[in-house]
């Protein structure tokens, strides 16, 4: 793509990098067949193409946003399918990344919306918060209805249907402290205790800490740790966001002078995702730039960190069908594809691919709650074609997903480390029946 930036703004090194990506882009359309919005909609400012196109004008002239490109981004759920398809090495992921700070900056949201921006900021990244949040949530659902009718308050709408009616109580294993691994060491890791997950299924990190002491490997949970900027992220929160990136590169960085690390473990593949690009994100930042790296590098999904394990033989091979569901962060975002679902079949589970597995279940961080109504189409979408495949359970990797999709399916849906736990002794997961060993398919 032929682009016409100055010298003055190529003097910018957010333009001068989103130039670079936006010349590598060829026209070619393959994205429009993977981009879920594109899919839904099927208007091409929908599309990854159209919206290069938008990105490209409005930085090109160097003008504000307006409410064109705005809705259009807005639409995004950033689930980078297109970067998966794009034959280019188009990084779209950094070029709307640029124009949701360049939104965030230039354009002034209608009131509602930006009294809804700013409570999800302020409140989910924040643990204590989103607790307080989700207690009072019951007060507000004799009005979904009403609130429903109002397009300014469907989200609204959408954050009251999502809010689960318990929560479980805080897991104290999210406290600063050291988890001993039994027997010989194979291993020190820290790990992300982050904030909405922590909150709506603390279990999951409690059954990773205890699967990975079991394995001989000692986990450390920080001090000063806290959510990962996704959230805030993508809504073009840029300050706020390399603010949660730097106390996060600061607490790992003393864990590893306390000790060493040999990785960062997540439990949640959306904070992966920009883990992993803590290192672009801090690239000028003399002060951090290096650091972020390291921790760049050190940052796994715990799927992957275990794929690299030589592990036992599983304590039970259950034989459950599962349907594993790849988020989008997982598979498009870290390129994590393989290593789930071959640990699932040596842990003995018969494991199902559903169809448009591509697809965005409609979750993406906060998409499901500002962009109710596309996220309801892409969630049924999905959910018609993981009960095809007759599982028994959905696995995931994500909370977000977890959440979006237990909301509407029949099946229950769990996190993978609470299936591979169960294989290897643990506690059999909530909703999860014991089959009889199905042979694979």
């Amino acid at each position: 793509m032929q682009t016409n930036f100055s010298a003055a703004q190529l003097a910018d090194p957010h333009v001068a990098e989103s130039e670079k990506i936006l010349r590598k882009c060829v026209h070619c359309g393959f994205c429009t067949a993977t981009c879920p919005t594109y899919v839904t909609l099927g208007n091409e400012l929908d599309s990854p193409r159209g919206r290069i196109y938008l990105i490209k004008d409005m930085l090109e002239n160097g003008r504000p946003a307006d409410k064109e490109i705005v809705t259009h981004i807005d639409r995004c759920l950033s689930c980078l399918a297109c970067m998966t398809t794009c034959p280019s090495g188009v990084n779209y992921m950094h070029l709307v990344d640029h124009a949701r700070a360049h939104i965030e900056k230039t354009y002034r949201r209608p009131p509602l919306d930006r009294l809804t921006r700013a409570m999800l900021a302020f409140v989910l990244p924040y643990p204590g918060r989103f607790r307080a949040a989700l207690k009072l949530a019951g007060l507000g659902r004799p009005f979904i209805g009403l609130f429903e009718k109002l397009p300014a308050l469907k989200p609204v709408a959408a954050m009251l249907k999502l809010a689960p009616s318990s929560i479980p109580p805080a897991s104290p294993m999210a406290s600063p402290g050291t988890h001993a691994g039994q027997g010989a060491k194979r291993g020190r890791v820290a790990i992300l205790t982050g904030c909405a997950q922590s909150v709506l299924d603390p279990a999951i990190n409690e059954t990773t800490i205890s699967l990975l002491t079991r394995l001989g490997v000692e986990v450390v949970v920080p001090e000063g740790e806290g959510c990962c900027g996704a959230l805030v992220h993508h809504m073009g929160r840029e300050e706020a966001t390399l603010a949660s990136a730097r106390r996060n590169v600061d607490a790992w960085t003393r864990a590893i002078e306390q000790g060493g690390l040999d990785a960062i473990v997540i439990t949640a593949s959306g904070c992966g995702t920009t883990i992993k690009d803590y290192g672009f994100m801090l690239r000028l930042d003399p002060a951090y730039a290096e650091k972020a790296a390291r921790v760049s590098v050190l940052a796994k999904d715990v799927t992957e960190y275990l794929a690299g394990l030589d592990l036992p033989e599983p304590v039970r091979k259950p034989g459950t069908v599962v349907a594993y569901h790849s988020a989008c962060s997982m598979q498009h975002g870290q390129k994590i594809t393989r290593q789930p679902k071959e640990l699932l079949a040596k842990a003995g589970f018969v494991v199902r691919d559903p169809r448009e597995g591509h697809l965005c279940c409609g979750s993406a961080g906060t998409y499901n709650i500002l962009q109710p109504d596309i996220s309801a189409k892409l969630r049924d979408r999905k959910i018609r074609n993981i009960e095809a495949t007759g599982a028994e359970i959905v696995a995931t990797g994500n909370i977000g997903c977890i959440t979006q999709i237990a909301w509407a399916a029949k099946l229950p849906v769990v996190h993978t480390i609470k299936l591979l736990d169960w294989a290897y002794g643990g506690p059999k997961p909530e909703g999860v029946s014991d089959a009889k060993p199905v042979a694979a398919e």
